[in-house]
């Protein structure tokens, strides 16, 4: 192991009450070794997260420069805002930018933590001076065009940015600090700032540059769903049938999935009373339900399924993604 990496093992190791070895103090091979894993780990972490903000910043500085400024049209949230200011303002984008997230960062700040905060004032910085500094050639005059990948880059970007750990529009935080005094949900709330976001664009710009700006909106909003969550959105399945030891081996040696399985009683009957039954649990991708309902359905017809959406996993037999 290299020196310098030795020592920072060492201190970590310490740091975090590490165990040592009887008689002489010094650490254990084990505590080293643990030790080493978390900064590895956290390493690999990290130059994961800003590869992907990296990326998304140049995403979304390649949407502004080269499809949305050109045309003048705008997106919703705060990227919106600071694109209508550009339009009825002299003052330039880079600077708008940081003016209209500089409240959503002091929220961010408030309610997600320190390090949250930090990767947003980052990642809001460096688009700023990107479209500042640099400048991407406008790819087509053809507004349908524009309006459709315009959006798509954006919110490529968008959501890139969230899964390196940080955002690069502010909105949702705002709509998440919102939500809590109003008592309403972020989507109403996000629903209700773009509402007023492209209102204003009608009004002060034309009608057809709203409408144009909606579809950007509409393929950003899409788009960033897409890269945020992938494209093998996750299933949990709850499987209760009085056959749970077949459908359980199916699960694993056909499937080949892992399985939680815990007691239960099923409801009453109508000559009264209860019996235990095993409750099957796992996590597959939307692409594998219909083959589970299939191999359910032959083993017990009446089996009783439960199917919910899952956003992501982590650990566990299930199939990983490679951005996360």
């Amino acid at each position: 192991m290299n020196p310098m990496l030795q020592r920072l093992v060492e201190r970590n190791a310490q740091r975090h009450h590490a165990h040592r070895a009887a008689g002489d103090g010094a650490l254990s091979s084990y505590a080293i070794a643990k030790s080493y894993h978390r900064i590895r780990t956290s390493a690999i972490a990290g130059v994961k997260d800003l590869l992907m903000t990296a990326a998304g910043v140049l995403s979304a500085a390649f949407a502004l420069e080269s499809f949305l400024l050109p045309t003048g049209f705008i997106d919703g949230g705060a990227t919106g805002i600071a694109l209508l200011g550009t339009v009825l303002t002299p003052l330039p984008l880079w600077l708008l930018l940081g003016l209209v997230n500089a409240p959503f960062i002091y929220v961010a700040y408030r309610l997600m933590g320190k390090e949250f905060a930090y990767r947003t004032v980052v990642s809001i910085a460096t688009l700023a001076l990107i479209t500042a500094t640099v400048h991407f050639p406008e790819v087509t005059h053809d507004k349908l065009l524009v309006a459709i990948f315009g959006g798509f880059f954006l919110g490529a970007g968008i959501g890139l940015a969230v899964r390196g750990g940080s955002v690069i529009d502010g909105t949702e935080v705002l709509a998440i600090a919102l939500s809590r005094v109003l008592h309403i949900t972020m989507g109403d709330v996000i629903t209700l700032i773009n509402i007023l976001i492209f209102a204003a664009a009608a009004t002060l710009l034309s009608i057809e540059t709203a409408m144009y700006s909606m579809i950007t909106y509409l393929a950003a909003s899409k788009t960033m769903d897409f890269v945020i969550e992938g494209i093998e959105e996750y299933m949990g399945v709850t499987i209760i049938s009085p056959k749970h030891d077949e459908i359980q081996r199916m699960l694993v040696q056909v499937m080949g999935r892992g399985v939680t399985v815990y007691m239960g009683k099923r409801g009453y009957r109508k000559g009264g009373g209860t019996y235990e039954v095993d409750i099957i649990y796992c996590v597959i991708t939307r692409l594998e339900l219909h083959k589970v309902t299939h191999e359910v359905e032959k083993i017990d017809p009446n089996a009783f399924l439960v199917m919910s959406s899952v956003k992501d996993t982590k650990g566990g037999i299930v199939k990983r993604r490679r951005l996360h």
